[in-house]
């Protein structure tokens, strides 16, 4: 009887197994024909790609095919062109030069012939501009780049998401496969004897001595959000976010699986960053920042991120853009399809739990905003269930406003709730409870300068003046009466940036930055 039914238990679990692969495949060839159905002119391309796969009798790159053009309709590249002041289009091309300092001369005496010249952005769709050879190069040579690897016994999936595709971001497509396969070849061979964080500690010394990282030195003068991988190893030179795209191209030109990770926001401070992960053999995500001083591998970020997003290729059905429109998304990364959040990764985190004003109904979007530019700025997201709401894998140590999105503007929807790392505060000021507080200089944060005027907002459902007064008596510290308790401020000074951190004063008169 036991034998029966393990024969039985056996038997329904191979079948069970079958019916889900069954049922994975006929989703994604259903995705495939969705696309193709909105490809327009371009179908016939990418049908191209299919057939050349299936005619081969090659599962693999049947699948790897299927994998990108079920996916391909939310890609598109964002590039540019130049039109003279009669609107007509420049021919040039910059790679057509021996290197970038040749090319950025040649196109110095054009404009010293044709006069003064205007850079045309313009967006171009994979699924209608992209076509069969190019993608069949790119998945063969993926393919092949995989299987020789020296990171071994990569699974399918990881496979397809962090080396088989053919764009990292929103950069213009290029053909780049075997010129980064060459360039870098020497990252396979040095695998050969070394272990991968050592090769990924050389990649750091080998960018620092040819290429330049341009943040904070110079800006592109062109429409160009992101460079293309040719850009990158031609120009040599580039942004945080160039950056971490071109590591990406490298190692995954090796058949080393690499994810593009970013912060679009720091949680107590100004900015964003771009960065990797590189997967070893046993799949383990590690750490990589090649703009780092010290050593790239396994970092610990400097501050509190206010997240942590991978790119995909692939739609993610946890991101909002795949079950919302995305009218009724702000702008960001979270009207995009194709990200997971890895925050719990690089910091500590918990889930963030929220009191709400009201809410219309259950399952309503609330937004996890946090104070950045001077401004709320939304970051993540949760549904409300009645009058709570949760953002789940937040990082400590921030302040979290949750809001509303409603007619393209954000609304308060309760109170700021600070993610302490040993504890949590919900800030509803008590104005029946006032107090004389202290504000003291403290360096990276506040410096006083003298006759300036110092205005200390705090935050009731928005920024209210308490008091403003000019600072003049060198004592480095500045006293402001009659401020409620519970409650979050901010000093504005009269020459702003608006790079100000808000804080809190605890009853023990200890300050904390957020």
């Amino acid at each position: 009887m036991n034998n029966l039914y393990s024969s039985f238990l056996v038997f329904l679990l191979i079948n069970l197994a079958c019916f889900n692969s069954y049922a994975q495949r006929n989703s994604t060839v259903s995705d495939v024909n969705a696309v193709l159905l909105n490809a327009g002119e371009n179908k016939s391309e990418l049908e191209e790609v299919l057939n050349y796969f299936k005619n081969k009798n090659d599962t693999v790159g049947l699948k790897s095919a299927e994998f990108l053009i079920s996916n391909m309709d939310i890609h598109q590249a964002v590039n540019y062109y130049w039109v003279d002041s009669s609107g007509c289009k420049i021919d040039f091309n910059e790679f057509s030069y021996q290197n970038f300092k040749e090319s950025v001369a040649s196109f110095r005496q054009i404009v010293e012939k044709k006069g003064q010249l205007t850079p045309v952005p313009f967006n171009s769709e994979d699924i209608k501009t992209i076509d069969a050879k190019y993608l069949i190069n790119n998945i063969e040579v993926a393919i092949k780049s995989w299987k020789n690897s020296k990171i071994k016994n990569i699974p399918f999936q990881i496979f397809c998401e962090y080396i088989l595709p053919y764009r990292v971001t929103i950069e213009p497509i290029q053909k780049w496969r075997e010129n980064y396969q060459e360039e870098y070849k020497w990252i396979t061979d040095s695998l050969f004897s070394l272990d991968l964080k050592t090769v990924m500690g050389l990649a750091q010394i080998d960018y620092k001595t040819s290429f330049l990282f341009t943040w904070n030195k110079e800006s592109r003068d062109e429409p160009l959000p992101r460079l293309g991988a040719k850009h990158l190893i031609f120009r040599k030179k580039g942004a945080c976010e160039d950056v971490a795209a071109m590591v990406a191209f490298i190692f995954r030109s090796q058949g080393i699986p690499t994810a593009y990770d970013y912060i679009p926001l720091w949680g107590t401070s100004s900015g964003k960053h771009f960065l990797n992960t590189v997967f070893d053999a046993d799949m383990n995500a590690v750490k990589f920042d090649i703009t780092l001083p010290g050593s790239p591998v396994d970092h610990t970020l400097p501050r509190e991120p206010a997240k942590v997003i991978r790119t995909t290729y692939s739609k993610q059905k946890s991101s909002l853009a795949f079950q919302n429109s995305i009218a009724n998304i702000p702008p960001g990364f979270m009207q995009t399809q194709n990200y997971i959040d890895v925050t719990a990764e690089y910091w500590d985190t918990r889930d963030a739990y929220s009191k709400l004003y009201q809410t219309e109904m259950d399952n309503q979007v609330v937004y996890a905003c946090m104070f950045s530019d001077a401004k709320w700025q939304p970051i993540w997201w949760g549904r409300s269930i009645g009058k709570n709401v949760v953002f789940k894998d937040m990082p400590k140590g921030t302040a979290i406003l949750p809001a509303f999105f409603k007619g393209g503007n954000l609304e308060p929807a309760g109170d700021v709730r600070i993610n302490g790392f040993n504890n949590e505060l919900e800030l509803n000021p008590d104005y029946g409870n006032l107090r004389n507080i202290i504000i003291e200089e403290k360096q990276g944060y506040l410096i006083f300068r003298t006759d300036n005027m110092y205005s200390l907002y705090i935050w009731d459902r928005e920024w209210k003046l308490v008091n403003k007064q000019m600072y003049n008596d060198g004592s480095r510290t500045m006293s402001f009466e009659n401020v409620p308790r519970n409650v979050l401020m901010v000093l504005v000074p009269e020459y702003s940036q608006g790079k100000e951190r808000p804080f809190i004063i605890t009853e023990d008169n200890a300050r904390h930055w957020f």
